[in-house]
């Protein structure tokens, strides 16, 4: 399986999860998975008025430079702990 088949994989699989990971656990998933996705940010961050946009716009700033296939290859270890902590 190739790593982006791996983790289009995984990620439909994390959704999959019996209880709600912890808001950080999202945040980090979500960081990576925008990172592998689209690559380094390009929005504006937002205002003190929007806190979860601001917080998922810093998840996701803090891996700019990071590469697509590094981006993909931790999603993919994060997703599997998630996975086996909440179970399927």
């Amino acid at each position: 399986m190739t790593l982006e088949a791996e983790f289009k994989t995984i990620a439909d699989n994390v959704k999959k999860v019996k209880t709600q990971p912890t808001n950080d656990e999202l945040l980090t998933l979500y960081g990576l998975y925008k990172q592998a996705i689209v690559g380094d940010i390009n929005t504006e961050k937002p205002g003190m008025l929007d806190p979860t946009g601001k917080a998922k716009w810093e998840a996701w700033e803090s891996r700019k430079g990071m590469s697509k296939e590094d981006a993909m290859s931790m999603y993919i270890t994060h997703a599997k702990d998630i996975i086996s902590k909440y179970g399927l």
